[in-house]
């Protein structure tokens, strides 16, 4: 990666501070959110079976299903990003690809050294 002190910053170095806050909010995101849909899911399910309807119970574990795929899909959105970031650092030059690690690093692991060495500069 480029060192901070030695190398004009690219605009992902410039800006990693507001990186590694989007980071950190996606690493919130990508644990709560599934386990809020989870639970939510779990207590239709569990009205929909204290009802004792069958339609109700049905309905309940059909969206249950398909709260546990979303709560999935959340769970790897940080996944999805770094092999976005991954694909893009392929191409340009060197610098560019150094740049764009650095928005990776800091978008799927916010509390990496690199990252935070380079918003401790930004700021």
């Amino acid at each position: 990666m480029m060192n901070p002190g030695t190398q004009e910053l690219g605009f992902c170095a410039n800006s990693a501070n507001i990186w590694q806050v989007v980071g950190y909010v996606l690493l919130v995101f990508k644990i709560v959110i599934p386990i809020l849909l989870i639970i939510w899911g779990m207590l239709d399910l569990g009205k929909a079976v204290v009802a004792a309807k069958d339609d109700e119970i049905k309905k309940a574990t059909k969206s249950l299903a398909m709260r546990a795929i979303s709560a999935v899909v959340i769970f790897f959105i940080p996944t999805i990003v770094g092999l976005v970031f991954g694909m893009i650092s392929n191409f340009g030059d060197s610098g560019a690809k150094e740049d764009w690690e650095v928005c990776r690093s800091c978008l799927t692991n916010p509390n990496d050294s690199d990252c935070s060495r380079y918003a401790e500069v930004a700021w």
